[in-house]
């Protein structure tokens, strides 16, 4: 019953939240389609594994999400750099927070 808790919350207040975010910026940075087609790939490679993890490791769900939430987490972090369908998003989200911290 808590990990289903913790995997609600971590779907809540991380997963659904990064993939706002990635649709926001993806529309904002004007990609093309296969970069888009890539990073819905990635989220759906990945999205699936976080849940699960979420779920099995409670204390990582609740960690991950404040940290996501307060900032203290980059979202970069919960992808996998090793996949080659990550790299945009990843790149995308590294670049977008160096923006925002040189202003």
């Amino acid at each position: 019953m808590i990990s289903d808790l913790a995997a609600w919350l971590f779907a809540l207040l991380v997963v659904n939240p990064i993939n706002a975010e990635i649709r926001e910026r993806i529309e904002t940075a004007n990609l093309p389609l296969q970069a888009f087609q890539q990073s819905q790939q990635c989220l759906a490679n990945h999205g699936p594994r976080l849940l699960a993890q979420a779920e099995n490791d409670p204390v990582w769900a609740v960690g991950t999400a404040i940290g996501i939430t307060t900032g203290w987490t980059s979202s970069t972090q919960l992808l996998d750099t090793n996949d080659p369908d990550c790299l945009v998003l990843t790149r995308l989200l590294a670049h977008e927070g160096r923006e925002n911290t040189g202003s």
